[in-house]
């Protein structure tokens, strides 16, 4: 596998590039370094990645990329460079979206036009879905998002079907639930909550805490990824779950017992675009990638604690 990853600098991304080269993969990195969170969180995400004899890095937007030499040769392509975050997604920030999320998304799929690659995976979020979806999700219910960031979302995964049935163009679209583990971005909940119970400081719940999320380990998601990139199928949409519907009451309860006292908790009215609760049906996924996640959330959470533990700077 020679493996183009855009946003590689990222949570997902630098995870899925670990994952690759230890698979014996070539892996090439695209990443611009978007200023949603500091740089040197990114750059820290690489340092692992950095002198690995497989491993080469491009600094660019993907618009500004020479992607007829960076796909000169590429097998794969693992599309995970976007602008993050629900809730920034709103107002004028929208056209941010629109142009990391749905351009860029359209200019690399149609670079990868006519050429010889075997998967074009794309990251896409249970954010598509909104609220009026039965439960547990399935892929074939009707999407309908209720954030700016869920709507860009859902329309580069509409780009990777027509890229697919118009051009050829083998893309696979995963819908990831809710990623959290060791590199999580500093925005989201438990990096958050997490960082908050180690300086015993009140953490900020938006909403009542009964929403639900269905938690997905990172390594679960990665392999995932992986997974998709060799046996998905070109046109497919896969949901991609941990496997359990939980409420942030109940993480907040683990979290307290994993650092060994009540986590103080400042309860915030529900922010627009917030989803009330989200369960993927994973059965497409199991059947045709042999997806199984297989870090419980307990374990998952400690895990994510360990790291954030270990790496006081962003404490």
């Amino acid at each position: 596998m020679n493996a183009l990853v855009t946003g590689v600098a990222g949570f997902i991304g630098s995870n899925l590039a670990d994952r690759l080269l230890a698979s014996g993969a070539t892996v090439i990195g695209l990443d611009c370094f978007t200023d949603y969170y500091p740089r040197w969180i990114k750059e820290r995400n690489l340092s692992g990645l950095r002198g690995h004899p497989g491993f080469s890095f491009v600094e660019s937007t993907i618009a500004g990329a020479n992607l007829g030499a960076l796909l000169d040769g590429v097998t794969h392509v693992f599309h995970l460079a976007a602008q993050a975050g629900v809730r920034k997604s709103w107002g004028r920030d929208f056209q941010v979206y629109t142009v990391n999320n749905v351009d860029a998304t359209q200019i690399l799929l149609e670079a990868c036009c006519s050429r010889p690659i075997q998967r074009v995976v794309y990251a896409s979020s249970s954010s598509v879905y909104g609220d009026h979806v039965a439960i547990p999700m399935r892929e074939d219910a009707l999407p309908q998002p209720v954030s700016p960031y869920g709507v860009t979302k859902l329309a580069a995964e509409q780009l990777c079907y027509l890229y697919h049935v118009n051009h050829g163009v083998p893309a696979v679209a995963l819908r990831y639930f809710t990623v959290y583990g060791p590199r999580q971005r500093p925005d989201m909940g438990f990096h958050r909550f997490i960082r908050a119970a180690l300086r015993k400081e009140p953490i900020t719940l938006y909403g009542d805490g009964e929403q639900t999320r269905d938690f997905t380990f990172v390594g679960d998601a990665v392999a995932a990824t992986h997974a998709a990139g060799l046996q998905g199928v070109p046109g497919a949409v896969y949901n991609i779950g941990g496997g359990s519907r939980v409420s942030i009451n109940h993480v907040l309860d683990i979290l307290g017992r994993l650092v060994g006292r009540p986590v103080d908790v400042r309860r915030e009215p529900a922010q627009m675009g917030d989803m009330r609760d989200t369960y993927a049906d994973t059965s497409r996924a199991r059947r045709d990638i042999g997806f199984a996640p297989s870090v419980s959330l307990e374990q998952g959470l400690d895990a994510e604690l360990r790291w954030l533990s270990s790496v006081p700077e962003l404490l």
